[in-house]
């Protein structure tokens, strides 16, 4: 896939790649939203009808939400659901959500910790849409197989507020390189890493070109890096933090308080959706692709690296999945329990990652608060008591599903 095929796909004819760059290099996801939420309604409405309208962005990470659309779950829950609408990036879709435009949609963890607490909208974290799913991967015009070697270096983050920016400046901090935001052909000192935001379409041409030294992102821009600009994987994010979650599936509170039969035969399917994908990766990496049903615009052998190639023996070797035998995750892993334990962990470590722009809301929260009030645990509970199989996910300790301690091991 060329950068030409990525550009066409992932970016409507309203909201051009070029507008994108601007939005992204002017302080970030959160900096381009405040004017966006400014404008729009600070309080949800519940719709009067209750169809199911899901806003998507084309990664691995909508995975649950398009297979329980591919596979009918919404429909056995007696429910009608349009077909998912596809959108070419993270501004868009917040507008669509807060315009209730969509009902349903997946997020990057951060975005609904600030829609609620910067801006005050009623925004709830349903379920977890997956686990691990990230990596960062270095150019082939490098000899770096150590985040020590990254000083001096230039590397890309999706966004500012995003997990994997928390995960790449623990890895840095612990191995000793200082990230920094520097305007590009600023001095580095050789113990600084500077960090820069790019959308992920941008970043494999930008590898291939040389522009970047690493990038770190979710699937499957990781697996078309390795298969189509010359990318090794330097490291799994699932091998740093286990069984991270990165993208959260997202509704309406007030929808959630006034349909609480409505919502919670979505979360059922859902929660469906994410176990079937856990059981059957290979199917539904073809089903996803643009080979397949489309949801995607990768070619299926794109997705299905992205969503199953773990065990390789250069993994092991090259120490880019050196926690694989012992933490027995995969590559991208699926399982909907939100465990308070790993929200309390991203608020604490928010306001210790260096981004561009204001982070004084960060300062006020606490994060257990948070934990318990931007979740809602009712509804995804009961739908993993009536689906038990959630629980053979490598992600999962059958001994104690609802608990877990975070673990981080560089």
């Amino acid at each position: 896939m060329t950068k030409q095929d990525w550009d066409e796909t992932v970016y409507a004819d309203d909201f051009t790649r070029r507008q994108a760059l601007d939005m992204l290099g002017k302080g970030g996801l959160f900096a381009s939203l405040a004017g966006l939420l400014g404008s729009l309604p600070s309080m949800s409405y519940a719709q009067e009808d209750e169809v199911v309208r899901i806003g998507y962005i084309p990664i691995t990470d909508a995975t649950a939400l398009l297979v329980a659309h591919a596979n009918g779950y919404f429909e056995d829950e007696g429910l009608e659901a349009e077909q998912p609408t596809l959108i070419r990036g993270w501004s868009p879709l917040v507008e669509g959500f807060v315009s209730n435009k969509f009902n349903l949609v997946h997020f990057l963890k951060p975005i609904p910790v600030w829609m609620r607490y910067n801006n005050q909208f009623p925004v709830k974290v349903m379920a977890w849409a997956h686990t691990n799913g990230s990596g960062l991967v270095v150019g082939r015009h490098t000899d770096i197989t150590d985040f020590s070697q990254l000083g001096g270096k230039q590397v890309a983050v999706p966004f500012w507020y995003s997990v994997h920016n928390i995960v790449l400046q623990y890895a840095l901090r612990q191995s000793g390189i200082t990230p920094v935001i520097k305007a590009q052909g600023e001095p580095l000192a050789p113990n600084e890493c500077n960090l820069q935001v790019m959308p992920p379409p941008e970043m494999p041409p930008a590898l291939a070109a040389r522009k970047l030294d690493a990038y770190i992102v979710a699937e499957p821009f990781n697996a078309l890096g390795e298969l189509k600009a010359g990318a090794r994987m330097l490291r799994f994010t699932g091998d740093i933090w286990k069984n991270h979650p990165c993208c959260v599936v997202c509704m309406h509170e007030e929808a959630t308080n006034a349909r609480p039969e409505w919502t919670q035969k979505v979360v059922n399917a859902t929660v469906r959706g994410a176990i079937y994908a856990s059981e059957n990766k290979a199917e539904v990496a073809e089903m996803l692709s643009k080979d397949g049903k489309g949801y995607l615009p990768a070619p299926a052998p794109v997705v299905l690296r992205a969503m199953t190639a773990y065990d390789e023996p250069g993994y092991g070797e090259s120490g880019a999945a050196r926690h694989r035998a012992d933490w027995q995750n995969g590559r991208i892993d699926f399982q909907p329990w939100p465990y308070p334990s790993a929200t309390r962990m991203i608020v604490e470590t928010m306001g210790e990652t260096v981004v561009s722009g204001d982070t004084s809301f960060l300062q006020e929260l606490d994060p257990q608060f948070v934990a318990d009030d931007l979740v809602n645990y009712d509804f995804v509970k009961a739908a993993l008591d009536k689906y038990p199989a959630w629980k053979n996910d490598p992600s999962v300790n059958p001994g104690d599903p609802f608990n877990r301690e975070e673990i981080i091991d560089l």
